[in-house]
């Protein structure tokens, strides 16, 4: 097994490189890929120093099995037939192809099998917020169909980068000594801050990555759902949140849905108000599960349900998603 990274100097494909190894993932070789920027770097893996080769129109992928593309969306599309015109099967966690009809969507826990049909040998990853609700939503739809979605989410500075990562952290920096604050990833200071925008405005007044969250949880759950959100970006350095509400055909009760989503695979149920637990970034940053919590019914309609989430995005929010995928297809001898 050869498995390439692409874009493996950026904070997702460092997370790569290390659940890789976490995971002792059965590859024989990898090859890391860059821009002209990060080509020549070495990264370490399994004891072995790696060096980041130039991203070109070649044959480099000529024998390379799996390819994890994160590099961004253009990149993506430029390169997807250098990358996959040899048979290598490319999992892109960019925006590039996740609704295109001949491009699966997946989220292991949701719809693992839709991996298998792939015209274009392109698997796309979705959106990090996407993921981590559709896992917890999973369970619930089995309960009951559900109708609708309405969900605000806490976003944390690492969704933007690691770059982004180290702007929040120089702007409490620059705070605390009295400077001026550097803004530049975002759209505004977001040190003490809290910004109710994530990527661009659309014609609709929601942004694209809200879009994202309805357009996305239809395909991969093959629902009929309408999701409603507010993707909002908090100080918090690393893990986002979620607030979900859903509706659904008939009454889900808390004991319910609390039984469901404890025995569902990548789901971790903390959910005890009174001794004050429930999820929070600090503590899932670093994880693997969604953590769930505050599950109680919804005031306003006998069939809602609400309940809180957080998650690493970086993780099952992007990476460890991708690797599962592979994990899935090598399991099922479909590589």
């Amino acid at each position: 097994m050869k498995v390439a990274i692409v874009g493996a100097s950026g904070a997702v494909g460092q997370e790569f490189l290390r659940i890789l190894d976490q995971r002792n993932f059965p590859l024989d070789e990898l090859v890391l890929f860059g821009s002209e920027r990060s080509a020549g770097r070495r990264y370490n893996f399994r004891g072995k120093d790696i060096e980041v080769k130039l991203l070109q129109h070649n044959d480099d992928f000529r024998d390379i099995d799996i390819a994890f593309t994160s590099a961004g969306a253009g990149t993506s599309k430029e390169f997807a037939e250098t990358i996959t015109k040899f048979g290598t099967v490319m999992i892109d966690n960019s925006s590039a192809f996740r609704m295109d009809d001949d491009v699966p969507l997946v989220v292991p826990e949701c719809n693992a099998e839709d991996a298998l049909t792939r015209p274009r040998g392109i698997i796309a990853n979705p959106n990090c917020t996407t993921i981590m609700m559709v896992v917890c939503l999973q369970p619930l739809e089995r309960l009951s169909h559900i109708k609708r979605i309405r969900v605000s989410s806490y976003q944390s500075a690492s969704g933007a980068g690691a770059a982004a990562m180290a702007e929040l952290e120089q702007q409490y920096a620059e705070l605390v000594a009295g400077k001026p604050v550097t803004v530049k990833k975002f759209p505004h200071q977001l040190a003490y801050n809290v910004i109710p925008q994530i990527d661009v405005f659309q014609p609709n007044g929601y942004t694209k990555e809200e879009m994202k969250m309805y357009n996305e949880t239809q395909k991969i759950m093959h629902t009929d759902a309408r999701c409603s959100a507010t993707c909002v970006r908090v100080s918090s350095l690393r893990s986002h949140s979620e607030s979900v509400w859903i509706e659904t055909e008939a009454p889900i009760s808390v004991e319910q849905a609390r039984e469901a989503l404890a025995s569902a695979p990548g789901v971790t149920l903390r959910d005890n108000p009174a001794e004050l637990v429930y999820p929070m970034p600090l503590e899932t940053a670093g994880l693997d599960d969604i953590y769930v919590g505050r599950i109680r019914k919804d005031l306003s309609d006998d069939c809602g349900l609400t309940f809180w989430l957080s998650g690493d995005q970086i993780r099952k929010g992007a990476a460890l998603n991708a690797v599962q995928i592979a994990e899935y297809l090598i399991q099922v001898g479909n590589v």
